[in-house]
């Protein structure tokens, strides 16, 4: 029998790219290709990049480049580029980068592993030409869910037909599982909820490289999640571009809140967290959802990105300082332990000393998580880039640097402000040397923070457990277990 061939995937970026390698990885196992861990240990590496903001663009070259290092030395015969910016940029990309042996679209993805068979033989498959993906679906959402464009992390395998039918003949229905393989142990993992997005922040090039939105359908979302319970997920996170549009293709903007509690009640799943919510769009009934039902996580990941009035409309965005406050101060009423957190841009074209200030005033008063601050850089293909009222390199970093620091001390005071909470906690890890993690309702995977135990006795990973918390290491907290829940009872 000849050897498998094996195939290593080094993931970039964000939890959505996370769910596309695994489906990559699903197709891949289905059609016989060995998956190994390590890229030196692989005939072919495949690197799903993150084409998102000029740091992750460079830690996905960088990728590539150091998988490509490891050809002639080991086992690896070829490297690959999927992902983002292999979508985005396409023969642009292959031109700069020769290194990478192929750069394959997402409408690649289906056929992934004849792409890299034809390319470990020596073949070549042309580079794709990048196009504006928002153009491929049509403009009523309504109309979009029957189109076949490609969309990573929504495919699932055909229902199996009965023995009893005829050969080549499917069922109308029935069951479907997910095209998916986990490349982890971890006991959360991400369930894409749409892909896409119909917003046009002037700043952000992602609707180009990933179309227009488009939700999955429940049952896939329902039929995923249940597969997951089973290979031993205990939290599920729903990712898209912008949570708070789930179900306007499919006729209701409130689907949202009709899934959760029947995501929440799948048999072995702890806790249900949402991502990426829209201030402009957050729902009454969606609060109070997020905030009142078992095993939902009141969590809220809330992209404001600035509160100065002026450079949110610049942004072709909504709302302000105040209209943000009133946001959490209605959250906070139904859940006073809501975790929020969110990103901010700084610098923006136009951006004044008073816009500043303004966002200083709104981060002072609006008791955040967690915060994340970037500077603004153009993007290739926006409307900001084509701004006047540019702001010198060194007068963004100063900006940066000073909001930056507002941020991690008011990050590190809401830490203080937990100090003697009771928080449930699911257990991540345990380590000899570092003691078990994990986290609580208010900590999402990646961008918060996190618990740390004073024991780890008795605690795997997994497990729920309820905690004290006894004080904070900077955006961490220190906690004390008190007894696991399951053993407690519900």
């Amino acid at each position: 029998m000849p050897e498998r061939r094996t195939v290593a995937l080094v993931t970039l970026g964000c939890a959505r790219n996370e769910v596309d390698s695994e489906e990559l990885a699903g197709r891949l196992e289905a059609d016989g290709w060995q998956l190994v861990e390590d890229a030196e240990a692989a005939d072919v590496a495949v690197v799903n990049t993150c084409g998102f903001v000029e740091a992750a663009k460079k830690d996905s070259v960088d990728a590539l480049l150091e998988a490509n290092d490891l050809k002639g030395q080991g086992r690896t015969q070829a490297v690959v580029a999927v992902g983002c910016m292999a979508e985005r940029y396409g023969k642009e990309l292959a031109e700069a980068l020769p290194e990478a042996d192929g750069v394959l679209g997402f409408d690649d993805y289906a056929d992934i592993s004849d792409r890299l068979q034809t390319i470990l033989g020596g073949g070549i498959h042309a580079s794709h030409t990048p196009r504006d993906r928002r153009k491929l679906l049509p403009i009523s959402p309504a109309e979009r869910q029957d189109s076949a464009v490609a969309l990573p992390g929504h495919a699932q395998e055909p229902a199996a037909a009965p023995a009893d039918l005829p050969d080549g003949l499917a069922p109308a229905s029935g069951p479907r599982a997910p095209l998916r393989r986990r490349l982890g142990t971890s006991p959360v993992a991400s369930v894409k909820l749409a892909s896409g997005c119909d917003r046009r922040c002037s700043f952000c090039a992602i609707p180009s490289f990933r179309g227009s939105f488009i939700s999955r359908r429940p049952s896939d979302v329902l039929q995923e999640t249940r597969w997951l319970a089973g290979q031993g997920v205990k939290e599920i996170m729903l990712v898209s571009e912008n949570n708070t549009s789930y179900g306007k293709d499919l006729g209701d903007i409130r689907l949202l809140e009709t899934l959760l509690p029947e995501l929440a009640e799948v048999d072995g799943i702890e806790r249900v967290r949402v991502s990426y919510l829209q201030p402009a769009e957050m729902r009454p009934g969606l609060i109070d959802v997020l905030t009142s039902t078992p095993k939902v996580a009141p969590y809220f990941d809330l992209s404001f990105q600035h509160s100065a009035p002026g450079v949110l409309r610049a942004m072709r965005r909504f709302g302000d300082t105040d209209r943000f406050l009133g946001l959490l101060e209605q959250i906070r009423a139904k859940a006073p332990e809501a975790g929020v957190r969110s990103n901010f841009i700084v610098g923006f074209p136009g951006e004044s000393e008073a816009d500043v200030a303004e966002l200083e005033r709104f981060l002072t008063g609006a008791r955040l998580d967690a915060i994340g601050v970037f500077g603004y850089s153009d993007e290739d293909g926006t409307e900001a880039a084509g701004y006047e009222g540019k702001l010198p390199e060194e007068e963004v970093a100063e900006r940066l640097a000073r909001v930056s620091r507002l941020a991690e001390e008011l990050v590190s005071q809401r830490a203080d402000e937990r100090v003697g909470e009771t928080v449930e906690v699911l257990v991540e890890s345990v380590d000899e040397e570092e003691g078990a993690v994990g986290r609580a309702a208010h900590q999402a995977p990646e961008t918060d923070g996190q618990i740390l135990f004073t024991s780890g006795a008795d605690l795997t990973p997994g497990r729920m457990v309820v905690a004290k918390v006894v004080g904070t290491e900077g955006v961490d907290l220190v906690a004390e277990p008190l007894h696991l829940i399951e053993e407690a009872g519900r």
